[in-house]
């Protein structure tokens, strides 16, 4: 029976990994090619890490995921499927007990061992203590966290006793103890993270600016079309958008057509959005419920303006929304405030409209603004929002400080955007 082919880097002559070019592995659960913005994250990060030689690995663990295609290269990204492990809840839970087992079985099939990979990156929902036990006995390898978000206890109905919370908070403590780098999706999280000690590169939302269509808008003078995707009440703010919608006059609101993506109109009730705020509303607003990432991108194309609105607190200063580089990369503007690194990439007037707070007022004063934007007005922030979305946020302009960040412990060095990869103390 004829071996499988080795992935990976190039050998020497020994047959041993050639220094500096030992594969990077990326571990994933959430459901590919085309899911969640956890999913996006997961797959453009490996295909950045291609930039220094060898072939990155997504290995893919959902329940969901057909192991009958389970070797694919894309971009220079090699996917492993594991597949899927449909069935009752208990067999989900060994499933997800066992995936670090599985993973390095199947990298093993594929010919990689111990000493062969360089780095193994776990997103902080795939962080456990047996998971990096394994790799980091198994593989022998460094382990590298991608931390996205900090959630705080206000966020969630039940608090501290939410299993949710209780286990991002738990993840989040493992990384600072266990690890001694990680990958963060915004400086202030990078910051909490090198007080603990840890070495720190921040990725805020790499994408493929290729999967973005030209812009089909229609006229401004047939009414200002907005879009908001995602799901409220837990992060964004939906409600002040419609209630800052409600305060403008009934001429101006009949001018406005908001579609909402990720909530149907029932579920908007177990959201932040108020059905007495939706009550004489005159702008024409509709719900589409919950909707594949693709329709989200058709809708980008062919609205004016998305709207994002988050308060001025924890989580929403130390996520990064991945909804905005998305936005921007299909030459739509943003109506948003400023939260996060979000001032670095989004100048009022420019790639968007800057909301002076996260209140209804702010959001009317906003949308006014919005209405007497001109068509020519309009091209010119699509096209500077196109253009930020390339130079800041593609996975090709990310390549160099990826690489060089997970494949070499020792590097430092600086992105071309003011992000900093500080230098490592120790290494585990």
């Amino acid at each position: 029976m004829t071996p499988p082919a080795r992935l990976g880097a190039p050998k020497a002559a020994a047959g041993r990994p050639v220094a500096g070019s030992r594969p990077v592995v990326l571990i994933t659960a959430s459901p590919l090619p085309d899911g969640d913005a956890s999913a996006t994250r997961q797959w453009n990060l490996a295909r950045s890490a291609a930039g220094i030689g060898g072939t990155p690995i997504l290995v893919h663990d959902h329940p969901d995921s057909r192991g009958d295609d389970d070797r694919r290269t894309i971009d220079g990204a090699q996917l492993i499927t594991l597949g899927g492990q449909g069935g009752g809840r208990l067999r989900r839970l060994l499933s997800r007990q066992t995936r670090a087992f599985r993973a390095v079985r199947a990298l093993r099939q594929h010919g990689l061992g111990r000493d062969d990979i360089s780095t193994v990156v776990l997103p902080m929902n795939v962080m456990t203590i047996g998971s990096w036990a394994v790799f980091r006995a198994l593989l022998r390898c460094q382990v590298v966290v991608d931390v996205t978000e900090r959630h705080d206890p206000q966020q969630f109905p039940r608090g501290r006793l939410t299993p949710y919370f209780v286990r991002h908070r738990w993840s989040t403590l493992l990384t600072r103890l266990l690890v001694h780098r990680v990958t963060t999706a915004s400086t202030s999280l990078a910051a909490t993270m090198r007080r603990s000690g840890l070495d720190a590169l921040t990725v805020p939302a790499p994408l493929d600016c290729r999967d973005f269509a030209p812009h089909h808008r229609p006229p401004l003078t047939q009414g200002l079309r907005l879009i908001y995707a995602g799901t409220p009440g837990r992060k964004d703010l939906l409600n002040v958008v419609v209630a800052g919608i409600g305060t403008l006059p009934p001429v101006d609101q009949r001018r406005i057509h908001l579609t909402i993506a990720g909530i149907s109109g029932a579920d908007a009730l177990n959201s932040d959005l108020s059905p007495l705020t939706l009550a004489g509303i005159e702008a024409d607003i509709t719900f589409l419920g919950r909707v594949p990432r693709r329709t989200v991108l058709d809708l980008l194309a062919g609205s004016h303006f998305s709207v994002l609105v988050r308060p001025d607190d924890g989580y929403a200063t130390h996520g990064f929304p991945s909804k905005v580089p998305e936005s921007l990369a299909a030459g739509c503007p943003v109506l948003l405030n400023h939260t996060s690194d979000l001032p670095q990439y989004v100048r009022d007037g420019i790639e968007g409209l800057i909301l002076d707070g996260c209140g209804e007022s702010a959001v009317s004063r906003g949308l006014a603004r919005a209405l007497q934007v001109s068509d020519d007005q309009w091209v010119a922030m699509s096209r500077a929002a196109r253009s930020r979305a390339w130079q800041s946020f593609d996975y090709r302009s990310w390549r160099d400080p990826v690489a060089t960040f997970l494949r070499f412990p020792g590097s430092s060095g600086q992105h071309s955007d003011g992000y900093i990869v500080l230098s490592p103390s120790h290494v585990k």
